[in-house]
Order: structure tokens, then C-alpha cells, then sequence
């Protein structure tokens, strides 16, 4: 099967006034084409540093990706310019975070977090933006999108903000979406429906 990502000997540390805080210590596995892949440990084992060490969005200082390779359709992630980074970020990787309500910017509208990566990744046009936004909101179960999508995220609870998140992260059909705990706020029915959403 084709690899559509291949870590290899991922190693991403912290430097506190306490000392070094080894958050990944040489991680390595694949992901194909097509597969879903679940990532596994106890709470503080390392998980969402991990996921943010692969869209290189560890937060520096303190912390410092040492080492490994994060191979993605043949380039290495961690040789690219932060301007072909950002190519890649949202486009053709994208992530939902763990915390929607520190991830969705507090003083732009729903509208403007959604059509803002269409308009930059796939070249549509401001009205033709707004459109896709309000049939992603629909397919999240975000209702009355029309009216809502001109909301500020503090106008939304928790598991509608990670519904939000869940429709930027699919926006743009990206070749890999990561997915840091995306259902905690959500309920069981809801959990199913947006797993099967990813997986489609």
C-alpha cells in the first residue's frame, strides 16, 4: 500500500528551568493511504505533541523538535520553509485540536475562520466560499448554518465549537486530517455521526 506518512525517530523536547521534559522520544509508525490510525497512551504521554510536531506547531521556546523524519508524500516536513509549511497546513494536512475554544479565533465570525482557508488553498471566490462553509456546517449538524455562520465562537457551546473545528479540518479535502481527541465534547450519537464523516 502507498504511505501517505512515515515518521521516523520523531524526537520533540522541552527545555524548562527544571530541565529537559522528553515529551517524544523517538516514534516511529506509518500511516497508508486510506487507514485510519489511533495513537494510544496515558494522559501526558506525549499524544498532542506529537500530532503538533508534524505540522511543526510545537510552541518555541521551550519547546524544540530534535530529530526523526516526518516523511509526507515524499518530501520531509521538517526540511521545508515555514512559507511552504504553511502550503500544507490546512490544505493538504489538517488537524482538530483538542481545545476548539483556544483553536477558533474570538474576534473573527464562523464565516471568516471557514472561507478564509478556501479562499487561500482552493481559489474560490468570496460567495463561492460562503456557500461550501454553509453546506460543511450542515453536514457537522450545525443547525440553521445561515443565520449561525455569521456567529462569533463564543456564541457557541463546546461541542458545537468542536463541530466548527470538524468542518474547518475537512474544508479542503486534505490528503491526511489528524484528529486530537475530537469527540470529548460531543455525545455518544454525535461521536458516531462525525466518525463517520471522517471516514467518508
Amino acid at each position: 500500500m502507498e504511505k501517505i506518512l512515515d515518521v521516523k525517530e520523531l524526537t520533540t523536547n522541552f527545555y524548562t528551568d527544571e530541565g529537559v521534559v522528553k515529551a517524544v522520544n523517538e516514534l516511529s509508525y506509518h500511516i497508508n493511504k486510506g487507514e485510519c490510525v489511533g495513537l494510544v497512551g496515558e494522559s501526558g504521554c506525549g499524544k498532542s505533541v506529537s500530532a503538533l510536531s508534524l505540522l511543526r506547531l510545537v510552541p518555541y521556546p521551550p519547546g524544540v523538535i530534535e530529530g526523526g523524519q516526518i516523511m509526507f508524500k515524499g518530501h520531509n516536513l521538517l526540511n521545508l520553509r515555514e512559507d511552504e509549511m504553511q502550503k500544507i497546513r490546512g490544505n493538504q494536512i489538517s488537524m482538530v485540536f483538542q481545545e476548539p475554544s483556544t483553536s477558533l479565533n474570538p474576534v473573527l465570525s464562523i464565516q471568516r475562520q471557514l472561507t478564509e482557508s478556501l479562499e487561500l488553498h482552493l481559489g474560490m471566490k468570496r460567495y463561492e466560499a460562503k456557500e461550501e462553509s454553509l453546506k460543511l456546517l450542515n453536514q457537522v449538524g450545525i443547525p440553521d448554518p445561515d443565520r449561525r455562520i455569521k456567529d462569533y465562537p463564543h456564541q457557541f457551546s463546546g461541542g458545537m465549537q468542536q463541530r466548527i473545528m470538524i468542518a474547518m479540518a475537512l474544508s479542503c479535502r486534505p490528503d491526511l486530517i489528524i484528529a486530537d481527541e475530537p469527540t470529548t465534547a460531543l455525545d455518544v450519537t454525535v461521536q458516531a455521526k462525525f466518525l463517520n464523516s471522517l471516514k467518508r
